[in-house]
């Protein structure tokens, strides 16, 4: 494992925010979702795994079950390489103009979702003298990546063409699926056919993929149908659920300590805006955490933390830098750790907390979480084999 994911301990005092990154809720996460899958797993450590570190998250998915990896950009691919990582990887959202060549070299799968695409893959590897590896992606009901369904035929005979010229394998095929974390909605069953479809037209073009992938987490963990030879996971992977149907460990903890604290008579207004006045004597504490760390300032006016054991609200707008806490009847001093986000096992707001303040995602929450906040990774115990 390299330095920069090396193990931090935490400070006793902290200065300023701190985001733990708990690499054991990860290996249990992995463990979980390898059982589940019918086939293999491929981690996917895109933006910058979750937020929880590409590097961390890839060692440790793969020490506990995953067989490959999955990014959008060459770049995260590349940078995995850098690392020293040698698992399979796959890059599925670039444009025609990327750096392919550089991507063959490094020995890094692509995702063909276009003619152009698969004519600049092509080219990169006959200039380089090698063979690309690449899965078709088609598009099977979001209408954004992946080839339209009236172009899948004619992208797979291109693809049979290229192949038969020896500058690409076809080693898969890959869709999404636009509603798995409803388990229930008619679009998952409407997709899976899609993908059906486009296998059979594949193979009549006389393609053989050995791998079709097209489950990601919810559908990993609910819908065994769609799950063909390798599931693609990543917000499971850090504890996201989309779905909602089965209990994943966050693997994030935001700690900040309390700056000052103040008492205030009723009627104070607080922050911008005066959004926010106490309606009693009231007892203030002030965090040094912000919407530039990722702390949306949609949630204001709903947003908790976690003060001595007990759950206290935000109150007026989040700021750039900062949130206001009202403690009152909480003994609290500067320099007093909060909890604002957590995995929830002690009473905390977790990451689907703030998801619900703010109207979004935890996948945006826990992406979002900015480069200013100090990052402390406990590592994870060896399991199934040592990390790659």
């Amino acid at each position: 494992m390299s330095a920069d994911i090396a193990t931090q301990a935490l400070p006793r005092q902290q200065s300023g925010p701190v985001l733990e990154i708990d690499l054991e809720a990860v290996a249990t996460n992995t463990r979980l979702l390898a059982d589940r899958a019918t086939g293999e797993l491929m981690a996917v450590v895109k933006a910058d795994g979750f937020g929880h570190g590409a590097e961390a998250v890839a060692r440790t998915a793969l020490a506990n079950g995953a067989t490959s990896l999955g990014v959008t950009s060459i770049q995260e691919a590349t940078a995995l390489r850098d690392a020293g990582l040698v698992a399979p990887v796959l890059s599925w959202l670039n444009t025609p103009e990327a750096d392919f060549a550089a991507a063959i070299r490094r020995d890094i799968d692509l995702a063909v979702p276009t003619a152009d695409h698969l004519a600049a893959i092509a080219g990169a590897a006959a200039r380089t003298g090698r063979v690309a590896a690449i899965h078709l992606h088609a598009d099977t009901g979001m209408a954004r990546d992946g080839a339209a369904p009236a172009d899948w035929l004619r992208l797979c005979v291109l693809a049979r063409e290229a192949q038969h010229r020896g500058h690409v394998r076809v080693v898969g095929l890959m869709g999404h699926l636009s509603s798995a974390d409803d388990p229930a909605d008619p679009a998952n069953v409407a997709g899976r056919r899609a993908f059906a479809r486009f296998s059979r037209i594949a193979r009549a073009s006389g393609l053989r993929p050995a791998t079709r992938h097209l489950a990601a987490t919810a559908a990993t963990l609910t819908d065994p149908r769609s799950h063909h030879q390798l599931c693609r996971v990543g917000a499971g992977l850090v504890g996201i659920d989309p779905s909602g149907t089965t209990a994943l460990r966050g693997a994030m903890t935001l700690t900040a300590p309390v700056v000052n604290v103040r008492r205030v008579p009723a009627g104070t207004p607080v922050g911008y805006g005066h959004t926010y006045v106490t309606d009693g004597a009231a007892t203030l504490a002030l965090l040094p955490v912000g919407y530039a760390d990722g702390m949306p300032r949609a949630a204001s006016g709903q947003a908790e933390v976690l003060v001595r054991g007990r759950r206290r609200p935000v109150v007026g707008l989040i700021s750039m830098d900062q949130m206001v806490v009202d403690v009152t009847g909480v003994r609290v001093g500067a320099g007093e750790l909060v909890t604002i986000l957590g995995p929830g096992e002690r009473g905390e707001p977790t990451m689907a907390d703030w998801a619900t303040w703010s109207g979004t995602l935890p996948h945006e929450i826990v992406t979002g979480l900015g480069s200013r906040l100090t990052r402390s990774v406990i590592p994870a115990a060896p399991h199934l084999r040592s990390l790659p």
